[in-house]
């Protein structure tokens, strides 16, 4: 029971949370706290001292400016739809999603590098953000340390709150005992969770949006809807080849070890990266990007953010399932329900 829970998790949370929408749109003010608990489990399997910086960090922050502003003006000089333009954008610049981590270590993943990655990636849309969408949105008439200000204010607790505390939890454990601080295996698995309950939250903000503007922008959201789905097996499958070509070392226990990564078998470490890079790029920040694009841009683009949510989920739902049902005699960890 539990092996088909934890592979068919995230598309039957969607499912519920988009069923009962109506039910579970007043838990909305809750989702903060669940992801704060849920980043500051995760971070209790991360070491500090094993963050570093890698050559593909650079190449796939990069390729997201590039391919953000890059299709925003190729839509608008191709239709001049202000709303689709500026939705195809938010699909490309959301930055990493706090979860990545999660599905990422339930694969085989570096939850190491994916956390610096993480933690890159959406400070570096705090800077992005105020610089550029001025430029293409003049509406967006705030300076650029209002606006950064503004991001910095919603995703800062959110992510150096849970990782300051894990890191003092970690430090006090080292104090008080004289050893190294491992999370309990009975705790491993509480980030996803939270992650699962939150998606069912997400979900159902995500239809309640869709059915307000569904009489309205019909068109707009047909477009985005198969757009999304598109640019999500791009950013996977392109993430996947960087980490592939630009493996990163790993420093410390982030890949082998079943109390850091449940489903992890022995890989090499282009495969550890392929999977890593793959949830960086295409793993996004979707309730920032609905925020950002509802602040910032046309609200309506942020139907662009809201698409995408359905399909990174259902892709993530994919590669769960396929990680659960591989059989393998010589590492039976990679069976996620055991």
């Amino acid at each position: 029971m539990r092996k088909f829970f934890d592979s068919n998790a995230l598309w039957l949370s969607m499912l519920i949370g988009a069923l009962g929408y109506k039910f579970f749109l007043p838990l909305k003010p809750t989702l903060p706290w669940w992801i704060f608990f849920m980043l500051f489990f995760t971070f209790c399997k991360v070491n500090p001292m094993d963050l570093r910086l890698h050559k593909w960090h650079g190449v796939v922050l990069a390729l997201q400016l590039l391919f953000s502003v890059g299709v925003y003006y190729a839509m608008m000089a191709w239709t001049g739809n202000v709303v689709l333009s500026q939705g195809l954008l938010m699909c490309f610049i959301m930055p990493t999603a706090t979860a990545a981590p999660i599905i990422a270590g339930k694969m085989g993943g570096s939850i190491q590098n994916l956390t610096t990655f993480t933690l890159l990636s959406n400070f570096a849309t705090a800077i992005i953000v105020p610089a550029t969408f001025p430029l293409i949105y003049p509406a967006a008439d705030m300076s650029f340390w209002s606006a950064f200000l503004m991001i910095l204010q919603r995703i800062a607790p959110l992510l150096l709150g849970p990782f300051c505390l894990a890191w003092l939890v970690r430090i006090a454990f080292q104090w008080r005992t004289k050893k190294e601080f491992v999370l309990p295996v009975k705790l491993a698995v509480v980030p996803f969770y939270l992650w699962v309950c939150s998606i069912t939250v997400l979900t159902a903000v995500v239809t309640e949006t869709t059915i307000t503007n569904y009489k309205s922008q019909m068109t707009n959201i047909l477009i985005l809807l198969i757009s999304s789905f598109f640019i999500c097996l791009l950013q996977f499958g392109l993430g996947k080849l960087i980490g592939y070509y630009f493996p990163a070392p790993s420093k410390g226990r982030d890949y082998q070890d079943v109390l850091i990564n449940p489903a992890a078998a022995p890989k090499t470490m282009a495969g550890v990266s392929s999977i890593t890079a793959g949830q960086a790029f295409g793993q996004k920040n979707t309730s920032l990007g609905v925020w950002m694009a509802n602040t910032f841009l046309d609200p309506l683009s942020s139907l662009g953010a809201a698409a995408y949510i359905i399909w990174q989920n259902l892709f993530n739902s994919l590669q769960l399932f396929v990680v659960a049902h591989k059989k393998s005699p010589e590492n039976p960890s990679t069976n996620l329900g055991r």
